[in-house]
């Protein structure tokens, strides 16, 4: 019976086996972040990170062959982010991962042999060192566990393929003699490396390159402590971007503010670009990409050109030069670039022109001096009969730092509407005269430049005023329907069923109070109502800042406008009183007469004589008439400014009245 069982067995066990050997898609049996010494992942295990965000396991695209790779695991588009053994696929599958005692990192095929071996660890492993995929992506390896900076004997960040995730590194380790660059997959379903690589090219100024093979096609343009100067849009709320330019290290990095974006930096072999996604609506979405235009193609108009895509044809010769070969400019043809105009004469009699809203040119070659002022390195490009240009070699701050001279030709420049920094080109000094007074040719007569500006100022200004005008017109003759959010006071009848004898009594008190303390008659709220049949919204003739104005006839036949305080206002008794007393004092012939007011409770009125012929604000704020001899009920300009005039002379005047 035995010996029937042990067959059955090891049939089973190679059916598990085979089960093993499926593909990374087919889901993870093992719910862990790491693996200890002597432990390892086999066929379609998977290390799931903390949070759920990333797994590493195997994956076998079309064609057959397996990888080990770290892919996003909490999106529906499961994307690959790092493959470690991308020369040295799997043939014979399952395969494994395991952490070997001294540390490295091993894929075995079927055949127990090693296909991938990660280096040798940089720490002394202890028997707690432990392998461990984190929440931002990044495998590893803790020689003794705790995950400290110090314990980092190996780190999948240190080895990128196509992506770059936030925390990595591009660039030089210069201590570690490390390189961390990008390049392309061989095809969409081939992680070989492929023929595009991003990398930073160290000498002179920080650059990052974009290689087809061996040719350069795009330049992010020199690091000049503020930014990269080829790439000005390189500003984000959700992202922080940083270059750091040291003695042990240039690299740049990327960190993102907000915790619940996903995003990835990554050389696309199929566009040929280095693109940034963004996670969003259930899909990759591109945030930017560079190249993006023409002018973005390193050297574009060759060396001393500079490119403009907002002219055409895009290249240009820099101040003091001309085209190398005309028929192939006017081919529109600009890769030979550009030669001189006059030669240098190699000494102190040649001098410098800026250009100041220009990609930096290629400075991989450029020589730095980082003690040196913009001043001396004047000095140094001058007794060097190599140097080409200068600029500041740091503007971090708004401030120059130290100095870069180019001893080689001005390469891979173009033109931006805005000021990058300003590169100091040197000419023969005659051709730096020619420049000047080219310049000031075209700079504007001054003279004329007041003139201009005075006649455009005058405009503005009398179009201001005829705003004004206008706008105050409007709103002195506006004229608002009743309704519920009126803004007069409610009316308190004197003859409401609520009304008392004492309560009639004490308003006329107070009536006969207030009359003798104004020295001004006194209407009853009876006498108004009834002029205004009960300030009938046709009565309505205006509005102001004090409030609604009516048009009543009191009994003796006399006509009267009737200002009514708005409930807006929180004028008291007193202070109503006190302005009263004010307005009666200024009595003149061109002012409208106060003819008395109310208090009544809530209520406060003023009753002036009634003007039929509007007030003087319809004419000021009317239709303008510019001409004397044109007929109109409005006022010409020029009699409407006399009237202005007067009333600018006549308004101290009843100042000094009120005062007494």
């Amino acid at each position: 019976m035995r010996t029937t069982r042990a067959p059955m067995i090891r049939l089973l066990l190679l059916l598990l086996l085979v089960a093993a050997a499926c593909c990374f898609s087919s889901g993870s049996v093992a719910a862990t972040d790491s693996i200890g010494l002597a432990e390892s992942i086999i066929g379609n295990q998977t290390l799931v990170s903390a949070g759920g965000i990333f797994e590493l396991g195997f994956f076998s695209p079309p064609g057959g062959r397996t990888y080990l790779g770290i892919r996003y695991a909490g999106i529906a588009d499961r994307t690959v982010v790092w493959v470690a053994n991308r020369n040295d696929p799997l043939v014979s599958t399952p395969g494994a991962l395991r952490l070997a005692p001294d540390g490295r990192l091993l894929i075995l095929d079927r055949q127990n042999s090693t296909v991938w071996s990660s280096p040798a660890p940089t720490r002394r492993i202890t028997a707690g060192a432990v392998a461990r995929l984190g929440d931002d992506g990044n495998f590893l390896l803790s020689s003794d566990g705790s995950g400290s900076p110090q314990s980092v004997a190996w780190q999948s960040f240190d080895y990128p393929t196509d992506t770059l995730l936030p925390g990595m590194k591009l660039g030089v380790d210069f201590k570690r003699r490390l390189t961390r660059n990008l390049t392309s997959w061989n095809t969409p379903t081939d992680p070989s490396p492929g023929q595009y690589t991003f990398k930073l090219v160290p000498g002179g100024l920080p650059e990052f390159f974009l290689f087809q093979g061996p040719k350069k096609i795009y330049a992010s343009g020199p690091f000049n402590g503020a930014g990269l100067t080829g790439v000005p849009n390189l500003m984000s709320k959700d992202f922080i971007f940083k270059v750091v330019n040291s003695a042990d290290e240039t690299y740049y990095s990327y960190a993102i503010t907000n915790p619940q974006l996903r995003s990835r930096f990554l050389m696309d072999g199929t566009a040929g670009v280095v693109q940034r996604y963004v996670w969003t609506n259930g899909q990759w979405s591109s945030f930017w990409y560079y190249p993006t235009d023409p002018c973005d193609t390193y050297g574009k108009c060759g060396a001393f050109g500079y490119c403009d895509t907002t002219q055409a044809p895009l290249c240009a010769c820099l101040p003091g030069f001309q085209p190398r070969s005309t028929e192939q400019w006017n081919l529109r043809d600009g890769t030979g670039g550009c030669v001189r105009t006059t030669n240098l004469s190699c000494g102190a009699a040649d001098g410098f022109w800026p250009v100041s809203r220009m990609k930096l040119p290629e400075a991989t070659n450029a020589t730095v001096h980082a003690d040196m002022t913009l001043d001396q390195c004047r000095q140094a490009c001058l007794a060097d009969c190599s140097c080409r240009a200068y600029s500041a070699a740091n503007v971090s701050g708004g401030i120059n730092r130290g100095c870069v001279i180019w001893g080689v030709d001005l390469m891979d420049m173009r033109q931006y509407p805005a000021v990058v920094q300003d590169v100091f080109i040197r000419l023969a000094q005659s051709e730096v005269d020619a420049l000047i007074a080219a310049a000031r040719r075209q700079r504007p007569n001054r003279k004329l430049l007041i003139a201009g500006v005075a006649a455009a100022s005058g405009v503005l200004l009398l179009g201001a005023i005829l705003g004004c005008c206008c706008f105050w017109r409007k709103k002195r003759h506006a004229k608002t329907a009743p309704s519920s959010h009126s803004d007069v006071l409610p009316l308190r009848h004197r003859k409401h069923p609520a009304a008392s004898p004492a309560r009639n009594q004490r308003l006329e008190e107070n009536r006969m109070g207030s009359e003798k303390d104004l020295d001004l008659p006194f209407f009853d709220l009876e006498a108004i109502l009834t002029a205004t049949d009960d300030f009938d919204p046709d009565s309505k003739i205006g509005q102001g800042g004090f409030g609604s104005v009516y048009m009543g006839k009191l009994e003796d036949g006399q006509e009267v406008a009737v200002k009514r305080l708005s409930k807006k206002s929180v004028q008291g008794v007193g202070e109503f009183k006190n302005e009263v007393k004010l307005i009666a004092k200024l009595q003149h012939r061109n002012l409208v007469k106060l003819l008395g007011c109310c208090i009544d409770d809530d209520e406060r009125m003023l009753v002036y004589e009634f003007m039929p012929n509007n007030s003087l604000d319809t004419f000021i704020f009317g239709q303008f008439v510019f001409f004397a001899e044109t007929t109109s009920n409005f006022l010409c300009w020029d009699y409407m400014c006399n009237v202005l005039t007067t009333v600018d002379i006549f308004l101290p005047q009843m100042k000094k009245s009120a005062s007494h």
